[in-house]
């Protein structure tokens, strides 16, 4: 089996701070990330890999992306009047699409997989994935909290059983099978205090869980906040807008662009847009 642990800390925490999200909206974006953060270090590319789900209910758009050499960022679109409305336990996402996308640095080559989401289990949706998609059995535990501070924090515990060593079936003998199940069983007991508790290092985490079984723990790679935000693409961006498109945009003599993700705001003089 193999596996991997994400826990997120002041990446997260910068990510939801500087948009002010409501909480309710805050968690899920959280655990979105944490998924993507899992997800996207298990892969191999070199590139961008995000995880994007599209739904019905008061949260409309959710998006957390993450780089092969660990920038993550993550932005939520959301009725902030529904989400208000919205009963505790009613769910936030609603029917839709969860869409996962690899893109390439070094070429136009893109893969992406979609699945269907139902309520607010991004959980459920990523099994689903993984099932259908890449016929591996897959484990997932994900969490987020914010601390007394006011401080976001998130984590994510993954476990695949991988074929057997130069084959590609999974192993489906009765010793195989009682091993999985095990593990499963020893991972459920993994609480969200553990998962999201930045005293707790994950070396620690991983033995708590499951010392009885081995585990091999590989070289930790660091993640980031970092946006891919730039003055120079936005430019590219209104200079590829027909005429007339980019000059209805033009308010008080400039156009204001602000960076979804980031929240940062560039502005754009009307004589600089004229130039473009």
């Amino acid at each position: 089996m193999r596996g991997r642990v994400v826990k997120l800390g002041g990446a997260i925490d910068t990510i939801l701070t500087q948009h002010a999200y409501p909480p309710s909206v805050a968690r899920l974006l959280a655990e979105a990330t944490a998924l993507a953060a899992a997800l996207g270090s298990a892969l191999k590319f070199d590139g961008v890999f995000t995880v994007q789900t599209k739904g019905d209910g008061p949260i409309q758009l959710l998006v957390a992306d993450v780089t092969s050499d660990g920038a993550i960022r993550a932005y939520a679109q959301f009725d902030e009047a529904r989400v208000a409305q919205a009963e505790k336990k009613a769910p936030l996402l609603g029917a839709g699409t969860l869409v996962f996308t690899v893109d390439q640095k070094a070429s136009d080559e893109r893969y992406q997989g979609v699945v269907a989401l139902e309520g607010d289990s991004l959980t459920e949706a990523f099994q689903v994935y993984f099932r259908q998609s890449e016929q591996i059995p897959t484990g997932l535990v994900v969490a987020s909290r914010q601390d007394e501070a006011g401080h976001w924090h998130a984590g994510c515990l993954m476990l695949q059983q991988m074929p057997r060593e130069g084959g590609h079936e999974i192993m489906t003998d009765t010793a195989a099978v009682d091993d999985w199940h095990r593990v499963m069983m020893l991972m459920q007991t993994c609480t969200p205090e553990e998962l999201t508790d930045p005293a707790l290092a994950a070396e620690d985490l991983l033995f708590r869980l499951f010392h009885e079984e081995g585990v091999r723990v590989f070289e930790a790679k660091a993640f980031r906040h970092e946006c891919r935000c730039s003055r120079e693409r936005l430019a590219g961006i209104l200079a590829s807008m027909d005429e007339v498109e980019r000059t209805s945009l033009i308010v008080d003599a400039k156009i204001d662009v602000t960076c979804q993700f980031c929240s940062r705001v560039y502005s754009f003089p009307e004589e600089e847009i004229k130039s473009l």
